[in-house]
């Protein structure tokens, strides 16, 4: 009965989505309507309301949406969603403006002259305002309005001409900033969780171990990321539709002809192309740039775009009037005035104020943000005032933010009843079972997403079938894709829904502008060329997953908050690149380690010194260490092409007989509370345990295709694969233990005149001891101990200090006695900057060389951050996809 109810739940959805019922109704009322139905169907035939559910029941359900609502509306964790109304009004802002206008229009005579210039002006365009404005159906009506008459008076084939118009309205969906890259990251980070829990349950269901290292973990996603992910597959697919129309022109030249303008090239053109396109360029580049260099969170930089786009259409609004660039003028000074203040005398901060410069900057900066302050508002009044367009704006902005809400609030209470009734579960068996692994999975997704998108909008897409498809396909570590890389793949895919007809809204919002001389028929044929492109470009980023991931990991691992070089997740390709260099530059490494040890330290402490010779001794074993991790690499390469095929099969059977036993669980408990007076009666009782005596057959005829030597097989093959996590954490271990006296003796050398400083106040001291009452005399001592403390390698000097205090506070304390002891650290202290110092000049500078040569190998884990270089190549190394699927 489940089967039916779902079938039902899909039914009642897909007909009042193609009766035309508001989606944002149509999607919570078909759940409220089956889960209502299959509710009192089961109260009626079966005496329970949760008979015909799956997992739980009506109860459970409500509970599911009403978790759902607090999630969207109350967690902190989800203040991703806050960005979509400011990108929502900084598009509208832009659209109401006429600035979008003054793009196509200017575009077009800048490009008109080239093959298929008009064509590219509309790419070009689209591409711009897919980075403003970021909405399909204004983008698609403002190009439509103005280049699609332009573009059939010059004699442009109709087809093309609608294809390129329907096509670049619809980058807004991928080129950042995009609603439907925020929702896509919003929808993914909670499929994450679920897919680190199956990986998890994956993992110790079938290597027994308790705990799944942190490096096989799925990687999440924010806004930030998708943004940064799709930023390269959007120019890919800008490059595509400009390319495609270029070809077209030369090869058929009399339908996408240039457009040659008399007094288009002049110097008044040139000013007019500046004004035209710096503004938006520059509001891009604060956006994007913002959130890339990681000064920005994406609520912060749609902050920026909204008020960027208020200040754009203050003047626009206002154009050829005297004083229209006053208020965007005062803006550009202060933002530069802050940036001048900000490099000549630091950050500022009203807590830190101690010199008379942080006052004069603080002085200067509240100018300067006064200054932002009343242009902003000088732009906000005028937009206010003008046309009415503020208000305008806010109503739109208010409408398409409440509509995506209702949206995902309806799609949520959709998913929940699709589990309800078993429907995640029928949907993770049919991909497990396909053959082919994850790329098979993987391809049917992509596939059925796409048909979808003859049918549904974008949001309807993103917020119903991610939730369902993202936790699978997350989870699967044969490919170990991550979270960005999936989300653009499906943004890309979802992007085809508004070109393929018969439902494509870009064809509806052209069709309502096109004149009646174009033919709907023709728009058909001119988005064939393009939906080919886009596939085009999916399978490009499909087939080079850097493409998605450089850009993320380049901007985590080059902030202020990258991980440490200590970090699981870099250490394989760490490993890689150390080895390279290695290889490139072992000699003189191993050149470096003997100079080392050849420095005279013979004067040092004891432990300094034993430390330094076994951290040498340590350093000399990294090469040989790192080549038992490529032999052994090697050999696990080698022994994986037989075992994986034994593998994967293995792996299937016994997840089907897992499957079987979650079944077997679920009957069991109808078992238990069948008969006289319960849940269940005896009947229902009785068939529950007969279809459990039929599945433990399934279950044993299964297990009984695993082979048997299988255990033999895993075994062997499970020791060789030790052998290299054993090689790699020898290795890890040997040059933390080889650098770690190298970065102590450092800090020690380094702190020498800090130490010689502490001379004089160790006899200011002596003095208070004598003329302080005890109780201050051991507050004295205790806060010089600390001042000494806060240098390196002070623990023979403090020792004197410790025993001062503990005498002072004891119940008879004797200051002569605790001078005493003072002394013996002064005496500590001149013995210790006897050698400190001397060290600090013979063996500090060649300590230095030493530590150039090999910190970014043997020191490499123990660097607080990696260098920059480095980080490129690691960010570069983690962009692909690892199958780890052999550890499972």
């Amino acid at each position: 009965m489940e089967l039916f109810f779902l079938l039902l739940l899909v039914v009642l959805m897909a007909f009042a989505l193609g009766s035309g019922f508001p989606v944002a109704f149509a999607l919570p009322g078909s759940a409220i309507l089956t889960i209502g139905i299959a509710a009192g169907s089961g109260y009626l035939f079966a005496g329970d309301a949760g008979a015909y559910f799956s997992h739980g029941g009506p109860g459970q359900w409500l509970s599911a949406g009403v978790t759902n609502f607090r999630g969207i509306y109350w967690e902190a964790e989800r203040d991703t969603l806050i960005a979509i109304p400011l990108f929502v009004f900084m598009g509208i802002m832009l659209q109401r403006s006429k600035i979008a206008e003054d793009l196509l229009v200017t575009m077009a005579r800048l490009f008109g002259p080239v093959p298929g210039g008009l064509g590219i002006s509309v790419v070009f365009v689209g591409a711009l305002l897919a980075a403003t404005t970021g909405i399909v159906g204004a983008t698609v009506v403002a190009m439509g309005l103005i280049s699609l008459p332009a573009m059939l008076r010059n004699n442009y084939s109709v087809p093309l001409a609608t294809g390129t118009i329907a096509a670049s309205g619809t980058l807004g969906q991928i080129i950042p900033p995009s609603i439907v890259l925020i929702i896509l990251a919003d929808q993914l980070a909670s499929a994450v969780d679920q897919a680190g829990s199956l990986r998890q349950a994956l993992f110790k269901s079938s290597t027994g171990e308790l705990s799944m290292p942190s490096d096989f973990s799925v990687v999440s996603t924010s806004a930030g990321e998708m943004f940064l992910g799709a930023f390269l597959p959007g120019l890919v697919l800008v490059g595509l539709y400009m390319l495609f129309i270029l070809g077209f022109a030369l090869l058929n030249p009399k339908s996408a002809p240039a457009v040659h303008e008399e007094g288009t090239f002049t110097r008044q053109f040139a000013v007019k192309v500046v004004l035209t396109l710096v503004p938006p360029l520059a509001l891009i580049f604060l956006v994007l740039g913002s959130i890339i260099a990681g000064v920005a969170t994406v609520n912060q930089a749609g902050a920026i775009g909204a008020v960027g786009a208020m200040v754009m259409a203050g003047y626009r609004l206002r154009d050829g009037k005297r004083g229209a660039y006053t208020p965007a003028i005062m803006v550009i000074l202060a933002l530069l005035g802050l940036a001048v203040i900000i490099s000549f005398l630091g950050a500022v901060n009203i807590k830190l104020i101690q010199t008379s410069d942080d006052l004069l900057a603080l002085v200067l900066a509240l100018i300067a943000v006064s200054l932002l302050v009343i242009a902003i508002f000088w732009s906000g009044w005028r937009t206010l005032k003008l046309e009415n367009t503020l208000r305008g704006v806010m109503v739109e902005t208010a409408k398409t933010t409440s509509l995506v809400f209702i949206i995902l609030l309806g799609a949520a209470m959709l998913t929940s009843a699709f589990r309800a009734f078993g429907g995640e579960d029928l949907v993770k068996d049919f991909l497990q079972g396909l053959p082919g692994g994850f790329w098979a999975q993987f391809l049917i997704v992509m596939l059925v997403i796409f048909i979808l998108g003859f049918f549904l909008d974008f949001i309807e897409i993103a917020v119903v079938v991610v939730p369902i498809v993202a936790p699978i396909l997350l989870a699967d570590p044969s490919a170990n894709v991550t979270a960005v890389w999936l989300g653009v793949m499906i943004g890309l895919n979802i992007q085809t829904s508004f070109l393929t007809p018969p439902f494509g809204f870009a064809l509806f919002y052209l069709r309502g502008v096109a004149p009646a001389v174009v033919k709907t028929l023709d728009m058909y044929k001119g988005v064939i060329a393009f939906i080919c492109l886009q596939l085009v470009a999916l399978g490009i980023v499909g087939l080079y997953p850097q493409l998605v991931n450089y850009l993320p990991n380049r901007s985590s691992l080059l902030s202020e908050t990258a991980p440490p070089p200590k970090n699981p997740r870099l250490q394989y390709c760490m490993e890689k690149l150390v080895n390279e260099q290695y290889q490139a530059n072992g000699n003189g490494i191993l050149s470096a380690i003997g100079t080392a040890e050849a420095i005279d330290m013979s004067y040092l402490p004891e432990d300094l010194r034993d430390d330094m010779s076994e951290g040498f001794g340590k350093a000399r074993e990294a090469l040989p260490l790192m080549e038992a991790i490529t032999e052994a690499e090697a050999q696990v390469a080698a022994a994986a092409g037989d075992y994986k095929p034994v593998h994967v099969r293995v792996r299937a059977l016994e997840r089907d007989a897992r499957r079987i036993d979650e079944q077997i669980e679920e009957l069991k408990v109808i078992v238990q509370r069948s008969g006289d007076n319960a849940v269940y009666t005896a009947e229902q009782g009785a068939r529950a345990q007969a279809r459990i005596e039929e599945l433990n057959v399934e279950h044993d005829a299964i297990l009984a295709q695993i082979p048997e030597s299988w255990e033999d097989t895993y075994q062997t093959f499970s020791k060789i694969q030790k052998a290299e996590n054993t090689a790699r954490l020898t290795y890890r271990r040997t040059v933390d233990q080889a650098y770690e006296p190298v970065i102590e003796l450092k800090a020690v050398l380094a702190d020498a005149d800090i130490v010689a400083q502490f001379g004089p106040q160790l006899e200011a001291l002596k003095e208070q001891v004598l003329q302080l009452e005890p109780e201050a005399a051991v507050d004295a001592i205790a806060e010089m101990r600390s001042r000494i403390g806060s240098a390196e390698g002070t623990g023979d000097i403090r020792k004197g200090l410790s025993d001062a205090r503990k005498i002072l506070r004891s119940r008879q304390p004797d200051a002569q006695e605790a001078l005493a002891e003072i002394d013996k650290s002064i005496a500590a202290l001149e013995a210790d900057l006897v050698w400190r110092q001397r060290a600090a000049e013979e063996i500090l500078p060649p300590l230095e060389a030493y530590d150039a040569a090999v910190g970014t190998t043997i020191g490499l884990r123990a660097q607080d951050r990696l260098p920059d270089d480095l980080a490129l190549d690691v960010a570069g190394c983690l962009s692909g996809h690892r199958d780890v699927s052999l550890s499972f």
